[in-house]
């Protein structure tokens, strides 16, 4: 069946509730990228650094790899609509304190609290939407894509069009609009069956003890301290105006969304995961590289060129993570991003660091050398993770993609 048939169980004409939960998830994404273009401003308006500022990233995704452990646990016990409900609470409360800081400090705790709420969230949202969907998961799933990359790319434009104003308004922006997704939610999601099996805080840290998915979750987190680096550090040595920054970041979003669902799947099956896993983080590597030494149009291009890169591994590394561990999907997902994760909270962080010790060239040098571990550790492990790349069906690739990029 064509997913976008307008038939019932297209994706045109899914339930009020799944379109209530892709929605808030659209704005859920957002939420990522949406700090990109304003992060000058924000210096500028608290008076502090960009390494200060850059921890607005750093506790947002550290309390996300420690929420790996805690989202499964809580939505197995109080059901999925409790969980979504619970996180966009936090959202809400938190992004909308975030707009009142003064200092950053305060804007810093704030956005660890938004992180937890967006966790919660986003871990759930899409075995929500496949519940709730009509005619079969596949339009609910391209459904849930969908908002993932609309997010993903419109976040930096909402953050331009809000933070051209007051860095303060994107804050309130995304308070305003995931409490119009709480009400949605409230009102068109009904409760769906709880796990048959309770999940333990401990069993995403037990699936790492498979020595295939610890590889892939290795490789997953060299490849994310440079993917940071990228997202937080490079609005600092743009240096342009909340609109410009704003608009290469969309820009930076489309090329993410367009590869990861659309181009990936294409090429993995033409070449096979690994190759085209390992030649993309050697592009990476180099495309940083030419962003780190090359003049304002080229960190500009190459910038937005990463995302292309970025779009395909998040793809790709997905479906070796959740094919090489025999723990259930959820689980072994949450163990891989238990541990990707802490490199986004690692890049914003050293980044800046890196920068004063030394100069603006190096953390990209830095970045282009963790791109290029990553391609190590998948080459020397290359024959037990063939073998599982191998045995993946393309029809699962969607599926995987959201779900660990989610969790």
């Amino acid at each position: 069946m064509d997913p976008f048939d307008a038939g019932a169980g297209g994706i045109l004409r899914q339930p009020k509730a799944v379109w209530a939960t892709a929605g808030a998830s659209v704005v859920a994404f957002m939420g990522i990228g949406l700090v990109d273009p304003i992060l000058p401003s924000i210096a500028k308006g608290l008076d502090a650094s960009a390494g200060q500022v850059s921890l607005l990233f750093t506790s947002y995704f550290l309390i996300t790899a420690l929420a790996m452990l805690v989202t499964g646990f809580v939505s197995s016990r109080i059901g999925g609509r409790k969980t979504l409900l619970l996180g966009l609470a936090f959202v809400v409360v938190f992004a909308g304190l975030a707009g009142t800081s003064d200092t950053v400090g305060q804007l810093v705790g704030y956005r660890a609290g938004w992180g937890l709420g967006n966790a919660l969230f986003v871990s759930t949202a899409l075995a929500v939407i496949v519940g709730a969907a009509a005619g079969g998961s596949a339009a609910a799933i391209l459904l849930y894509e969908s908002a993932l990359g609309l997010g993903m790319a419109c976040g930096p434009l909402l953050g331009a069009l809000l933070g051209d104003a007051s860095w303060r308004y994107p804050f309130f922006g995304t308070a305003f609009l995931m409490a119009i997704g709480f009400l949605c939610i409230t009102v068109f999601l009904k409760e769906q069956p709880k796990p048959a099996r309770k999940t333990s805080l401990l069993d995403p840290i037990r699936a790492l003890g498979h020595g295939d998915l610890a590889s892939a979750a290795v490789s997953a987190f060299f490849y994310n301290y440079t993917f940071f680096t990228v997202l937080a550090f490079t609005p600092f040595v743009l240096n342009m105006t909340p609109y410009k920054s704003g608009a290469v970041f969309f820009a930076w979003g489309v090329l993410l969304a367009v590869f990861s669902v659309l181009v990936a799947p294409r090429m993995q099956r033409r070449f096979g995961s690994l190759k085209v896993l390992g030649g993309s983080l050697v592009l990476l590597a180099a495309d940083v590289l030419v962003l780190g030494y090359g003049n304002h149009t080229a960190a500009i291009v190459c910038t937005i060129l990463s995302g292309a890169f970025i779009g395909v591994n998040n793809t790709v590394y997905t479906e070796l993570a959740l094919g090489v561990s025999d723990a259930p999907r959820p689980v072994a997902s949450a163990g891989y991003n238990f541990v990707r994760w802490f490199a986004a909270a690692a890049a914003p962080y050293f980044a800046p660091k890196i920068e004063e010790w030394t100069d603006v060239h190096v953390p990209f040098v830095v970045a282009a050398v963790t791109a290029l571990l990553g391609a190590v550790v998948v080459v020397v492990r290359r024959r037990a993770l063939t073998h599982e790349a191998e045995e993946l069906e393309p029809q699962h690739a969607s599926e995987d993609s959201v779900t660990v990029f989610a969790n």
